[in-house]
């Protein structure tokens, strides 16, 4: 894990760059540049994994700030995985939010999380609001 650079520094991100490996690893979900850096913004914490300069993990964490949060963009790219670099992001973002219940949605990578001590819950659902992504 030492050749990976960890940061929460949103200062001069390279968007595209961020959106250009989320897609090279089919991790996109179809937001643009400038999207992902108001997701970004907007997050309660946030951390970027870089190798040699390159975007290698991301993650993010949205919070109330008293007892709520949850994780959203959790990303390592194929190449870097089970190599503890997914369980870094997730715990220095779970440092951010002590004594919060956290949540978080997945469709496959439920041993993970299992590995990180979440437990499923019964009864979540979602819902989109009008279309995907217009009006954002």
């Amino acid at each position: 894990m030492a050749e990976i650079e960890f940061s929460s520094d949103l200062t001069g991100v390279d968007w595209a760059a961020l959106k250009q490996a989320l897609v090279a690893d089919d991790f996109d979900n179809h937001r643009s540049p400038e999207q992902y850096r108001r997701s970004h913004e907007n997050s309660h914490a946030v951390v970027f994994g870089r190798c040699d300069g390159r975007f290698v993990a991301n993650g993010r964490i949205l919070s109330d700030g008293v007892c709520n949060a949850y994780l959203v963009d959790i990303w390592t790219a194929t190449p870097y995985r089970r190599r503890g670099i997914g369980r870094e992001v997730v715990d220095r973002l779970l440092a951010t939010v002590p004594g919060q219940h956290v949540g978080l949605f997945t469709d496959d990578m439920q041993p993970f999380y299992r590995a990180l001590g979440f437990a499923p819950q019964a009864g979540g659902m979602s819902k989109v609001v009008g279309s995907w992504l217009v009006g954002s």
